[in-house]
């Protein structure tokens, strides 16, 4: 499968080497536009597989709009720039650019760093949706938990005979635990 590119470059000469690089390198670049407060826009309009990014120096807008998009739609995105400034560096990979690759583009290269890009992207995601499954795990336990003390103190029952309880309601009404141990702590909140 081709990959589809959206290339971001306020230098059209530039912009047209590394497309003619990413082409070569089989990817299929459907879009070269300059950075700019639209550029969530479009990347919505063209919807890319992944956003190629060079620049002479990311300002605080290309940043911002990597951050936005990491939040909204993440996508691997790699940036060719010359900046070579450790915060500024730093700045860019918490806004979820994939690869930050300083000095310019050697055309030789562009497709290995492509796909290292795109595998610590995948890398990248697969931990953050680890971490979000695990908050979430967390959290329903908590819940849960909290239910049963709710239970306790105001049925007399033991901390058995409270889980059951919540068990045979989640069978019975057909939801998740997490869902009546929500129901229980509202009820009891009031």
């Amino acid at each position: 499968m081709t990959l589809k590119v959206m290339l971001v470059d306020n230098e059209t000469v530039r912009s047209a080497m590394l497309s003619q690089a990413l082409t070569d390198g089989g990817y299929d670049v459907i879009a070269r536009v300059k950075p700019g407060p639209d550029l969530l826009a479009r990347v919505a309009q063209y919807m890319p597989d992944m956003v190629v990014v060079d620049t002479d120096s990311p300002d605080r807008d290309i940043l911002e709009s990597m951050h936005l998009l990491n939040e909204h739609n993440p996508l691997p995105v790699v940036m060719f720039a010359d900046e070579d400034n450790e915060v500024i560096i730093q700045e860019a990979i918490r806004s979820g650019v994939s690869g930050y690759i300083v000095k310019g583009v050697d055309m030789d290269r562009v497709n290995s760093i492509m796909n290292v890009s795109i595998a610590r992207f995948r890398e990248y995601q697969a931990v953050r949706d680890e971490l979000r499954e695990t908050r979430t795990a967390l959290n329903d336990n908590k819940l849960m938990d909290k239910a049963k003390r709710l239970l306790i103190e105001n049925k007399g029952v033991t901390e058995e005979e409270a889980y059951e309880a919540m068990r045979k309601l989640s069978m019975d009404s057909n939801q998740k635990m997490s869902e009546v141990a929500q129901s229980i702590v509202s009820v009891y909140e009031l």
